[in-house]
């Protein structure tokens, strides 16, 4: 009798977990971030609460930009920094992750960590910051939606603009405009560097660039830049000097 009642719970309690999850691969609607900016972000709606329960007054700072006015080098620091196999994978970097798993099993910590740009949007745009089992079936069954109706493109965009970059700054020209007194598209390739190495915990770097760990691997994200001819330091140099140089014309 005893069996009977438990294997009737088990059942219960497994076509809960399935129409539970099973909600998932209908909602939310994820076709409409084809031409839709969402206004606000489940991850922003979080730190708006944790605001209110502290007693600060403060307010979400974001200006949405397309990806042509933001630099080339945000752009391509992010995903070398982020997730270096962006353009290549399918929602998720299985190597990353298995890597990331076997450090959790030896600390005996549930992390799961080598989550992929397409991870950390949904993660932005419809979940919660808290660690569990549920939390990333959720996760992995509207990246795999995300990644078969956007283009990386469109994924890259809307990662850049709703990413956490410090206390109430939210996308890539909110933090270029903070930090730099500049917009995105002027970004050069070291600040690019600097502020892609933040996206992992921005708030530990409150203090902009007082972090050797900022310094340092920001400098080794700027050398792959160069490595793989995205930045040429020569070209840098000159085109940053070219304001102090006057040029002498033969009449």
């Amino acid at each position: 009798m005893v069996k009977i009642y438990l294997r009737i719970i088990l059942f219960f309690v497994l076509a809960w977990f399935f129409c539970y999850v099973g909600y998932y691969f209908i909602v939310p609607d994820v076709a409409r971030l084809k031409k839709w900016h969402p206004p606000q972000t489940s991850f922003m709606e979080y730190r708006l609460r944790q605001w209110e329960k502290q007693s600060r007054k403060k307010k979400i700072q974001q200006t949405w930009v397309s990806l042509p006015q933001i630099s080339p080098y945000v752009i391509k620091a992010v995903i070398i920094a982020e997730d270096d196999k962006f353009w290549s994978h399918e929602g998720f970097d299985f190597e990353a992750m298995q890597k990331a798993l076997a450090k959790d099993i030896e600390k005996r910590k549930f992390r799961v960590g080598g989550s992929t740009i397409s991870q950390q949007l949904v993660k932005n745009l419809y979940l919660l910051p808290e660690k569990s089992i549920i939390r990333k079936v959720k996760e992995a069954i509207i990246t795999w939606r995300i990644e078969r109706k956007l283009s990386k493109k469109r994924i890259i965009e809307l990662y850049l603009n709703v990413a956490e970059w410090g206390d109430g700054l939210f996308g890539v020209e909110a933090a270029a405009r903070h930090y730099y007194g500049k917009p995105a598209l002027s970004l050069t390739a070291p600040e690019a560097a600097r502020l892609a190495v933040m996206l992992p915990s921005p708030l530990k770097y409150q203090q902009f660039g007082t972090s050797k760990y900022l310094e340092k691997r920001s400098e080794i994200i700027y050398q792959i830049m160069v490595r793989r001819g995205i930045v040429i330091p020569e070209y840098e140099t000159v085109m940053e000097a070219t304001d102090d140089v006057v040029i002498e014309t033969k009449e």
